[in-house]
C-alpha cells in the first residue's frame, strides 16, 4: 500500500525496524532535549503529515522498550489518525516512572500501524442473540 507523506522533520521517513515489524517507528522532531518529569505529559511533534486511503486508519502506539525501561507511554493509546486528517502527527508522551526522562531529538517515541477499518450501520433491536458467555465480563472467563 502506498501512502502519501510530507516530511518536514529533520529525520528520515518512518521505517520498520525488521522485515516482519508491524509498526513504523516515529521520531521526536525536536531541536533540543526535553525533560519529562514523573507524571509529566507533553505533545511531541513528528514533522510528518500523511494522506491515508479511504477505509484506512493509522494507530499510534507506545514503544515497548521505552515503556519497560523508562515508564514512557502514550496518554491516548492507541491514538487514531483518520483518513481525512491532514495535520501534523503529534504524540502525547507521558512519564509513568518516578524518574526524569530525557527525550532527545530524533529519538524513536512511538510506532504507527496502518490498518483497514469498516464503518458500521446500526440496527436498532430490542434483544441480542444468546451466547455461551452472555453478559459476563471483567474477568468472568477466569485467569487460566
Amino acid at each position: 500500500m502506498k501512502i502519501k507523506i510530507v516530511n518536514k522533520s529533520a529525520f528520515e521517513l518512518p521505517q520498520y525496524a525488521t522485515l516482519q515489524s508491524a509498526g513504523l517507528d516515529l521520531r521526536a522532531n525536536i531541536k533540543e532535549a526535553i525533560i519529562l518529569k514523573p507524571l509529566d505529559r507533553k505533545l511531541i511533534p513528528t514533522g510528518l503529515f500523511i494522506e491515508l486511503p479511504d477505509g484506512c486508519e493509522a494507530q499510534i502506539r507506545p514503544r515497548s522498550g521505552l515503556a519497560i525501561k523508562h515508564g514512557i507511554s502514550l496518554v491516548n493509546t492507541p491514538g487514531t489518525i483518520d483518513p481525512d486528517y491532514r495535520g501534523e502527527i503529534c504524540v502525547i508522551l507521558i512519564n509513568l516512572s518516578n524518574d526524569e526522562f530525557v527525550l532527545k531529538p530524533g529519538e524513536r517515541i512511538a510506532q504507527m500501524i496502518v490498518c483497514e477499518f469498516k464503518r458500521v450501520e446500526w440496527e436498532n433491536v430490542t434483544d441480542l442473540s444468546l451466547s455461551e458467555r452472555g453478559d459476563g465480563g471483567f474477568g468472568s472467563t477466569g485467569t487460566k
